[in-house]
Formats: C-alpha cells, structure tokens, sequence
C-alpha cells in the first residue's frame, strides 16, 4: 500500500514547490506521476534503481547538489531546509526515503538539473510522460506509458484530479 495520491500532492508536492518558489499545475502532476511510476507513491522505497518514493539513485543526489544547488546558495538553503538536521549530516542520501518533503526537492531539482522544459498543460500527461522519459527515468527500459500507466492509476478517468 502506497500513500494516497491526493494527500502526496497536497501535505507533500504543493507545498514543497510553493516553498521552493516553483510551483505549478504541470510541475505538481509532473512530480505525482514520477513518484507514481517509480514507486507507486511509496510502495517500495529501496531497489537497485534509487531510493525513496521517486527512486532517486545516491549518484545522481549527489549531481544536484554539485552540478546544480551548489551555484545558488539561496536555494540550496531552501532545499536544505526540508532535510532534519542530524540524519542529513550522518547519512544524507538517507533522506531521499526518509524525508517526503526533501526527496520531493531533489526531485524537482532533476528535472531542474536536466534543464527540464515543463509542459504547459498540465492535463497533457503524455507531455509529463515524454518530458518523465527525457529527463528523469531511472531505468533505460522504461517507455513514456510506464509513467502513463502509473498515472492512470492514480487518477482513473471518472475521478481525475488535477492540480488547482
């Protein structure tokens, strides 16, 4: 059993991304479907594909940081923010499963990393699907309809929710 979906988006996605200053309907169902797929909102939370709700592997944590926080002290300190104190200092990848809000924080910073161009419509999920495939998949074998898949789950056509 995986967290409820509409409880991730609004206790966890929402107001991470407000807090971070990125918030957006696409950005929020972007989020929901890669934690989605890669998890099942917390099915599993350590495989050989990463760590947490969004199977974040330690190399590419670490990229974030490095390649990408390390040039904005601001929102580093925001991102930093999310982590506890004591367990990011021992064992900072640790948070990735440990820490919803932070894990959401390094997640966004993937796709921010990667240069992620977010699609417009947040309706549009093959959109989020191709821009998941491009930028944040963490297995080669996975396709654009694994994310679709994982998102219809979440959202059967009949009682869809989208980001308001």
């Amino acid at each position: 059993m995986g967290i409820n979906p509409l409880d991730f988006r609004q206790y966890v996605v929402r107001p991470t991304l407000k807090k971070l200053g990125k918030w957006s309907p696409s950005l929020e169902n972007l989020l929901l479907g890669s934690a989605a797929q890669a998890s099942q909102l917390g099915v599993e939370l350590h495989c050989e594909n990463g760590v947490g709700v969004y199977k974040i592997r330690k190399e590419l944590h670490h990229r974030v940081w490095d390649e990408f926080l390390a040039f904005d002290a601001d929102l580093a300190s925001k991102v930093r923010g999310f982590a506890s104190q004591r367990e990011f200092l021992a064992n900072p990848d640790m948070e990735l499963a440990i820490n919803l809000a932070y894990s959401t924080a390094i997640a966004w910073g993937v796709y921010a990393l990667n240069k992620a161009v977010i699609p417009e419509d947040e309706t549009n999920t093959e959109a989020l699907a191709w821009c998941w495939y491009h930028h944040f998949r963490t297995d080669e074998h996975l396709k654009p309809e694994h994310f679709i898949n994982g998102y219809k789950k979440l959202h059967p056509a009949k009682n869809a929710v989208v980001a308001a």
